[in-house]
């Protein structure tokens, strides 16, 4: 199973890459490829100062070794070895018009001490974190995600989707980073599922990932918008940091395996504000977003 999700996240990095670096039209990626000292190693791919994107990362990975002794205590394992791997996305688009988007699917094994696999599981998902709130690219998002799930259980998009509205959840803030999309994790063997069958699924999953996003930059792209409309991005940007610092398991994961530093803090944004007390005008676009984020909608 990981030598066969390993090939497809290699390809998927190019059919995305390739997509990002045709809509924007200028800026391309650059490679950087990378070993780990413990095991394994990985593919950054990194776009900046494009026509639509300032800042942006395509990832994979694929690490192993001794499981760190924070993580066994985690996992309530001892002495186990561990294999990783997986795609990872951010996307921070110049135009405030345009929503910033993550994605991540990822594969994991534990052994015991003989070497025999002691757990697996598949994990992932894809997010939409808009700074202006278009509800028709919000429905288009979300319909992409749930056609993804109901190929395969029709039980799927909205239990994915609701964990993904409780996971991407700024609590000290109480609200959303963002609208959502779909978060699942630990997808193992089941009376239902095989993990074959997790494979089908987050691979359509990934799959989708252009499709649900491309037509909202194409569509957002060349809007014009002014100062204080990118002022709001970057406050909101701000948010998204707190997010990914204070309460993202992928974030700690990375930093408590010794992974690469470069790699793990890729999706924090250029440029953000962090404003005292900051509160949007009344019935203004901005504050018709935060009241979205405080209360999730049901998009489809």
């Amino acid at each position: 199973m990981k030598n066969q999700f390993v090939k497809y996240i290699r390809n998927l990095q190019d059919q995305i890459t390739s997509g990002l670096e045709k809509v924007d039209g200028k800026a391309i990626f650059q490679e950087d490829i990378w070993k780990r000292a413990e095991g394994g190693g990985g593919r950054t791919r990194v776009i900046e100062n494009g026509n639509v994107f300032e800042k942006g990362g395509v990832n994979i990975s694929e690490v192993h070794g001794k499981l760190p002794e924070s993580m066994q205590q985690y996992f309530g394992v001892t002495d186990a070895d561990f294999f990783a791997c997986g795609l990872s996305l951010v996307l921070h688009p110049k135009n405030p018009f345009v929503p910033t988007v993550h994605a991540n699917w990822r594969y994991f094994e534990m052994y015991d001490k003989f070497g025999n696999i002691a757990a697996q599981w598949f994990g992932g998902g894809q997010d939409l974190t808009p700074y202006y709130l278009f509800e028709e690219d919000a429905k288009h998002f979300h319909t992409v995600c749930k056609n993804a799930c109901d190929t395969h259980n029709l039980e799927f998009y909205p239990k994915y989707k609701k964990q993904c509205d409780e996971y991407f959840h700024n609590a000290h803030r109480n609200e959303g980073r963002g609208i959502g999309g779909l978060f699942f994790d630990r997808l193992t063997t089941s009376e239902d599922m095989q993990m074959s069958d997790w494979y089908k699924f987050v691979t359509e999953v990934g799959d989708s990932f252009l499709e649900a996003y491309l037509p909202i930059v194409e569509k957002r792209k060349k809007l014009s918008f002014s100062e204080e409309n990118r002022n709001w991005q970057e406050i909101r940007r701000g948010r998204y940091v707190e997010f990914n610092l204070v309460h993202d398991k992928g974030t700690l994961f990375g930093l408590k395996t010794n992974g690469r530093i470069e790699s793990i803090l890729m999706s924090l944004p250029p440029h953000v504000q962090w404003v005292y007390n900051h509160h949007p005008e009344a019935d203004s676009a901005e504050e018709k977003l935060i009241k979205v984020l405080q209360h999730p909608k049901d998009w489809v």
